[in-house]
């Protein structure tokens, strides 16, 4: 598991265009699928962390499209943890879909992850 968080790391740390960071980020990505076949339960959000991440990074380098099925699928993972893991996911996923001008479904998952928090 610290060797995924490594490439994360490394991932986030790589220059806006360069191919080592999604190498690094693909990497991960399998390593911890690879880890939920094991054990769906202990590896989940780990592999959540890892999409929602290359969501991020896809849309800090303009490609929305191919941050969206990693960001859905973050949100389909957290879902049944709930908490904050699916509230940063619900946020990542509305990040997306504001970027490809999708302004209605974004706003409707950030109210749902607005519901989510426990009040002040």
């Amino acid at each position: 598991m610290d060797a995924i968080e490594g490439l994360l790391a490394y991932a986030q740390t790589r220059p806006r265009w360069g191919g080592a960071a999604f190498k690094s980020l693909d990497e991960a990505i399998a390593r911890s699928r690879v880890l939920v076949g094991k054990s769906p339960e202990e590896y989940s959000g780990l592999l959540a962390r890892c999409l929602a991440t290359g969501a991020r990074l896809m849309l800090r380098r303009g490609r929305p499209m191919e941050a969206l099925p990693m960001a859905q699928e973050a949100v389909a993972l957290t879902r049944s943890a709930g908490g904050a893991p699916l509230v940063a996911s619900l946020h990542r996923l509305a990040a997306v879909l504001e970027a490809l001008h999708r302004y209605s479904e974004a706003a409707a998952l950030v109210a749902e992850a607005d519901r989510l928090l426990p009040p002040d």
